[in-house]
């Protein structure tokens, strides 16, 4: 069963523009990707740095979405040294900012399989630092896992 630690754009892509054809695969994508967690397909992972955006946005409906999807992530991860550590160097080696960095280094600390983004700035750079697991948009992994 794949691992999957979504970046903070995920939870959130459904509430976004839907004018735009791209953000509109990606809210499906992402709805399919909680719908396979309901259904116990895939391990969603939910993070302290998840819970901090979500307490500071400042959109009601938007921080009751994410809290509403947290109930489908079975893997929880807290703040260790250790992730402040490769957060850290994340960030000094491919520019990332630090929520970005931390994100990337909670996905590493429980081995996921995957860590996907809406964020292709992010992709590119993440996919610069020879992680063991696939970093890719949520779009990505629909297409592939449903071949």
């Amino acid at each position: 069963m794949d691992l999957i630690y979504l970046d903070y754009n995920c939870f959130q892509r459904r509430l976004d523009d839907p004018s735009q054809i791209r953000i509109q695969l990606e809210a499906l994508a992402c709805e399919e990707i909680f719908i396979r967690a309901k259904i116990e397909e895939i391990t969603l992972a939910w993070s302290f740095m998840h819970e901090d955006e979500t307490l500071l946005c400042p959109l009601p409906n938007r921080r009751d979405i994410a809290f509403i999807l947290f109930t489908l992530c079975k893997a929880r991860i807290g703040p260790e040294e250790e992730i402040y550590e490769f957060a850290l160097k994340f960030q000094r080696k491919c520019g990332s900012s630090s929520k970005d960095a931390v994100h990337l280094a909670c996905a590493h600390f429980i081995q996921a399989d995957y860590f996907l983004s809406c964020d292709d700035k992010l992709v590119r750079r993440a996919k610069k630092l020879g992680l063991k697991m696939e970093i890719q948009n949520p779009v990505e992994y629909v297409r592939k896992v449903d071949l």
